[in-house]
């Protein structure tokens, strides 16, 4: 278990966010799979929990407006300094700017931004909330991934915005990227080809840390949701894709340790 208490470096991830139609179901939904805790989060952008595990934040849920029918998606967020800055960055490379920069009471600056593919994230300019607090125990995230046809053309766009080492390993039928900073990984981008889903696009996936992943898909059907890619062995470990019932989709996975 570890405990992050300090500001991350720019290009990290430091944060996932939901957002949701319907804010209380999902909480129970996630407060049964993972064991979270709710207290309320900055409201600018409507009602807004950030769950907790053992007293310390791991992500947030917020409540999309009543005419606002979207659909449900993890976004991660990326850890900047200069929140304005990284947004003008973001547009001159060929991404959006969708929302923000704006304040978010005393907790930090944020944009919600997508790339050139339109995968969509988030930039978090940390004042009093730093992001994610703590790693290591099941029920927090553990990896961020985008899932996009091919890799070449949008890795470069987040190593233009933040700077990010590319470590590519490119095979016949394998298109994966790494994105280090200051020399370990933070995230990864994967090549999927014709793969990918029509009805989601380019997107984000995050990975949550369970003890064991056949049980947690288990319990995802039980509470509700459906599994999209069933328990499996993965580089890392076992893993399984999920999505609870508003749709979201995320990946579960026993880390190798």
């Amino acid at each position: 278990m570890t405990e992050q208490a300090m500001r991350r470096s720019p290009g990290t991830p430091c944060w996932v966010s939901l957002m949701v139609h319907g804010l209380t179901t999902t909480q129970e939904f996630y407060s049964s799979l993972f064991g979270w805790e709710y207290v309320p989060g900055p409201g600018q952008l409507g009602p807004y929990v950030r769950a907790r595990l053992d007293g310390k934040e791991v992500a947030g849920i917020g409540q999309l407006p009543p005419d606002r029918h979207l659909p449900t998606a993890w976004t991660p967020y990326l850890a900047t300094d200069d929140a304005d800055t990284t947004a003008e960055l973001i547009r001159s490379c060929g991404g959006t700017v969708a929302v923000g920069p704006l304040d978010a009471d005393h907790a930090g600056r944020m944009a919600i931004c997508s790339d050139p593919v339109g995968a969509v994230f988030g930039i978090w300019q940390a004042s009093a909330h730093v992001g994610s607090r703590l790693t290591g125990v099941p029920g927090t995230p553990v990896w961020n991934e985008l899932v996009t046809q091919e890799t070449s053309t949008v890795a470069k766009f987040y190593q233009s915005v933040f700077g990010h080492e590319l470590e590519a390993l490119v095979s016949a039928d394998f298109d994966y990227v790494t994105l280090h900073l200051e020399g370990r990984p933070v995230c990864a981008v994967h090549g999927v080809g014709r793969a990918l889903p029509h009805d989601r696009g380019a997107h984000w996936m995050t990975y949550f840390e369970v003890t064991d992943p056949d049980e947690a898909t288990r319990q995802v059907v039980d509470l509700g949701g459906h599994v999209i890619q069933p328990p499996r062995e993965g580089a890392s470990g076992r893993l399984a894709t999920v999505a609870d019932p508003e749709g979201a989709v995320f990946t579960i996975i026993r880390t190798e340790r």
